[in-house]
């Protein structure tokens, strides 16, 4: 999950998983793989670095279980 936030500042979470396309029109616009849109003010290489940092920690809890089990 990926914390985002709307252009009315508020902010929401989100699978990553779900997520399709993001496009700059200037706004940020995910696209799920369901069609529902979202317009969100963190760039495009935001939302990149948060999916990445996101993964990372699920590969790195992952590891860490296998390692200690």
């Amino acid at each position: 999950m990926i914390k985002l936030t709307r252009l009315n500042g508020s902010t929401f979470v989100l699978n990553c998983e779900l997520i399709e396309s993001v496009e700059s029109t200037p706004d940020t616009v995910l696209t799920t793989i369901h069609g529902k849109k979202l317009v969100v003010s963190e760039t495009i290489d935001q939302i990149v670095d948060k999916v990445i940092q996101y993964k990372g920690k699920i590969m790195f809890i992952s590891r860490d279980e296998l390692i200690y089990s």
